[in-house]
């Protein structure tokens, strides 16, 4: 079961963890044991300042710089992919 739309907003990176109770006809269940816990997170934004460094530059190689997001979606930055237009 996924939960979408819950009534409380958490920051980005932000812990939770959970506990649930079955419900039937007779009533409830006692609470479950708190989950292993879950990070809210979000796609990355953009890495920025993209250059050219051309003291790396070779006929095979091109150097290329550039500054990681401020806003990294609540998780560490663990790969960047770069596509040659």
């Amino acid at each position: 079961m996924v939960l979408r739309d819950l009534p409380f907003s958490l920051p980005w990176g932000s812990s939770i963890y959970a506990n649930l109770k079955a419900i039937n006809s007779y009533g409830n269940s006692i609470l479950s044991l708190n989950g292993n816990g879950a990070i809210i997170t979000t796609n990355p934004d953009a890495p920025t300042s993209l250059t050219e460094d051309i003291l790396l530059r070779t006929p095979t190689t091109l150097g290329i710089t550039w500054s990681a997001p401020l806003f990294t979606g609540g998780a560490s930055i663990i790969d960047y992919r770069i596509s040659i237009a």
